[in-house]
């Protein structure tokens, strides 16, 4: 059986995979003095880390590395048990790239290892609901041919839509220009972002106030949910739970059996929008362009 391995930017539980017998490796974010590891919670509570952001503290993120993936892929590969990485935008982060890196380091040893990497050209919770599904499909017997091949055809249906409360981390993230920050702050601009097909951020359009911009999530996440209402929904916030719940409770008023989970978002992302992001994930019938 192969096994299935992720990263910490999937926002999932670590109960949710560990039932579903997947393993992660954990992305670092530095915290003035502070080096962190985003490891599920269980060495920095990550409340702490939004309030720290919240008073404008700007935290930096590195890259995973090559060795550390090696660290994390090789001791499957040294029992000959085949793997398939289902990990964080490469659209994003040059971690990807490490783990490609770390693959082919390990073939040049153990050429007839069995190593597949899957770019979900995707984060947070959207990351994490195709960790869902490669749950859901190996569980079902899938392959890993099959496995893989469905990410192929189907990870650009994930239609993911974030909005932030604070403009400058975009600025300093290089999202947005400093005169577009300066600006939208002044005139209460709330931006509304979503994931182009090569995993990037990119800005779709604005709204005036925040309860427009977190209707906005829900109206676009119900239009995806269209062809498939029972399917689960992710939303996850930097902080700010209350308007997460209102992103949920707009989704429920049309679709009142939906399944939709609020979950943190995890401190590379968070890093990256400060606090007060919310953003929301399901799965489309169309390819997104």
């Amino acid at each position: 059986m192969y096994q299935v391995l992720t990263d910490s930017e999937c926002d999932l539980p670590a109960a949710v995979l560990a039932a579903g017998n997947v393993a992660a490796i954990s992305f670092h974010t530095k915290l003035g003095n502070q080096d962190l590891i985003n490891d599920f919670g269980r060495s920095y509570d990550i409340n702490e880390f939004y309030q720290k952001i919240r008073t404008g503290t700007m935290p930096t993120t590195t890259q995973v590395n090559i060795g550390e993936y090696v660290a994390f892929f090789k001791p499957y590969v040294e029992r000959q048990q085949p793997i398939v990485y289902v990990g964080f935008s490469g659209g994003l982060s040059g971690s990807m790239s490490s783990a490609h890196q770390a693959r082919a380091m390990l073939l040049e040893t153990y050429p007839d290892a069995d190593i597949r990497i899957v770019d979900t050209l995707a984060a947070s919770g959207g990351e994490g609901l195709l960790v869902l599904q490669a749950i859901k499909l190996q569980q079902a017997g899938a392959t890993l041919d099959q496995f893989v091949n469905w990410f192929d055809e189907n990870k650009l249906r994930l239609q993911s839509w974030f909005t932030v409360d604070n403009l400058n981390y975009l600025y300093h993230g290089g999202r947005i220009s400093r005169t577009s920050a300066a600006l939208g702050t002044l005139l209460k601009v709330k931006p509304i972002l979503d994931v182009d097909p090569d995993g990037k951020l990119r800005q779709v359009f604005k709204t005036r106030t925040r309860k427009k911009s977190l209707f906005e999530l829900a109206d676009k996440t119900l239009a995806a949910m269209q062809s498939d209402p029972d399917q689960p929904v992710i939303v996850t916030t930097s902080g700010d739970y209350a308007a997460a719940e209102v992103v949920k409770a707009r989704i429920i008023e049309t679709i009142s059996t939906a399944d939709v989970q609020i979950y943190p978002i995890g401190m590379t992302i968070a890093s990256h929008t400060g606090f007060g992001c919310v953003a929301a994930f399901a799965m489309g019938d169309q390819l997104r362009n």
